[in-house]
């Protein structure tokens, strides 16, 4: 059975401080800033890629949604303390191009670049919050492939992820 074709148009991420998470994302990895506003004394966010116009990530403060009770909040900065809520897994042409780059604004290095099985490349940073980073370089034959169904058991988030072969 197919399924409807859905694709993602934002995602929320909680930083420690919203300015210096933008600070981050703006300055560092070159992102556009989509939005910018406060609701209910909280400000949020969005910035994304230049190249996906139609994707926005939301920097939010630990538990900034309205119910949120002050135990669940400090529970929230408490795993984000701890490098345990945030991962994003950004797709690039070029992986230790990408890792000279944000090393060198000083980064919090996770993982310098390393050969996967299959051919993936890849790296990761902390951005200022502790969320992880993850940048991949798909194996050359990948890189002009479109994706396709994964394999049983395996997810973006999973560092040698890729599609399955058709």
């Amino acid at each position: 059975m197919t399924g409807p074709d859905l694709k993602l148009s934002a995602c929320a991420l909680t930083v420690h401080d919203v300015d210096e998470a933008l600070g981050f994302y703006r300055d560092v990895l070159g992102f556009e800033v989509r939005g910018d506003g406060e609701s209910a004394g909280v400000r949020r966010v969005s910035v994304g890629p230049p190249s996906q116009p139609d994707v926005g990530i939301l920097l939010q403060p630990p538990g900034a949604g309205p119910g949120v009770s002050p135990t669940d909040r400090q529970t929230i900065q408490d795993l984000l303390s701890n490098g345990l809520l945030g991962h994003l897994v950004f797709v690039t042409d070029d992986c230790d191009a990408a890792f000279e780059h944000i090393e060198a604004t000083g980064a919090e290095v996770m993982q310098e670049p390393v050969d996967r099985p299959g051919g993936t490349r890849d790296c990761a940073f902390l951005d200022p919050s502790g969320n992880t980073l993850r940048f991949t370089q798909p194996p050359p034959a990948a890189q002009s492939a479109p994706p396709v169904a994964l394999r049983g058991g395996e997810g973006p988030c999973d560092p040698t992820w890729r599609a399955a072969p058709s």
